[in-house]
């Protein structure tokens, strides 16, 4: 009797299959990204949907055209120039010109992005690079508004109450009006994204719980800040007030949770991602303390991007079987 013949398709490793995908990280992102956008609009109007809608569709339209242009597929369902477009726009005051805002994207998405090959190519945040690029326009960027300011969702916004952030006082070494409560649900002035901790924090947990992020760099990052401010306090306030309004008064908790943990700037091992994060802390604090820049978190995780490589090679552990001694031998 004849055997019927089975025909098996062959391909390489990895063999496990998984529902997984980067479209579904990606939707897990923005859902983790939309308590901190509703503060947004809370505290801001609702011009800080429209900024947040305009940085999303730019970075979407600029991935789109260049890959058109280039002849390659497309790649803009797997949502990752959406995030991109939301994270960069979590970083920009409420005020910022739309304009300056589809600069921002296309930085992001051919400079930092596609050129050096798309998604997972890329060897820093491309919003948070955009972000230092976007810079070139300083009054625009550090224009800050009081929070239920009068703010205009198109043309001047003259008439809007202008506000210092909590960040820009303390790096005078004075404590901010703002209570530690304000800071920690969003009560102050600021970037879009960066007010709330409470809500980014919720958006965290959510990550966390979704296997989205490992809480490694997260919590390496934020307790880093915190033991260096509450060891080493600056004026005459309190350690345990001078540290919180460390954590809560700024962008800290934004770049910690959604900004250092992307999975392509970030290293993969458990040993990288703790000397990542404390890097991260560390550089965070040092500028803080001691630069001309109020805010150190954007260039503290660009900077620590370029040594994501090294951090993994460092924290790479040994492969099963080796003799290390035969190893050195050889």
């Amino acid at each position: 009797m004849e055997q019927k013949k089975t025909f098996l398709t062959v391909s390489s490793s990895p063999h496990i299959r998984t529902k997984t995908d980067t479209r579904s990280i990606m939707l897990d992102v923005l859902i983790a990204l939309v308590p901190a956008l509703i503060a947004s609009c809370y505290f801001f109007g609702i011009r800080s949907l429209l900024v947040v809608a305009v940085s999303a569709a730019g970075c979407v339209f600029w991935e789109w055209l260049y890959r058109k242009l280039m002849k390659k597929h497309q790649t803009i369902g797997d949502l990752s120039a959406v995030v991109t477009g939301v994270l960069l726009a979590f970083t920009l005051p409420v005020t910022i010109p739309y304009w300056v805002v589809i600069i921002g994207d296309a930085f992001a998405i051919i400079l930092v992005k596609q050129l050096f090959g798309g998604l997972g190519k890329n060897f820093m945040n491309p919003a948070l690079a955009a972000r230092a690029f976007m810079l070139s326009w300083p009054v625009l960027m550090t224009t800050w508004v009081a929070p239920h300011s009068a703010v205009s969702l198109f043309g001047s916004n003259a008439d809007a109450v202008t506000a210092a952030t909590p960040m820009s006082i303390l790096h005078g070494g004075v404590m901010p009006d703002a209570s530690i409560m304000d800071m920690f649900i969003g009560n102050i002035g600021g970037t879009l994204g960066e007010t709330s901790a409470l809500l980014l924090l919720v958006g965290g947990i959510y990550l966390v719980m979704r296997k989205v992020i490992s809480p490694r760099i997260p919590a390496a990052y934020i307790l880093t800040v915190a033991v260096i401010t509450f060891i080493f306090p600056k004026g005459d306030a309190g350690n345990l007030e001078w540290m919180l309004a460390n954590l809560f008064g700024g962008g800290l908790m934004l770049g910690a949770i959604f900004m250092a943990t992307d999975y392509v700037t970030s290293p993969v091992t458990a040993t990288g991602q703790l000397i990542y994060g404390i890097g991260c802390g560390l550089i965070t604090v040092f500028i803080r303390y001691f630069g001309s820049y109020a805010e150190g978190v954007s260039y503290a995780i660009l900077i620590m991007n370029t040594c994501a490589w090294m951090l993994d090679k460092v924290g790479r552990p040994r492969r099963f079987g080796t003799d290390k001694k035969a190893k050195e031998a050889a």
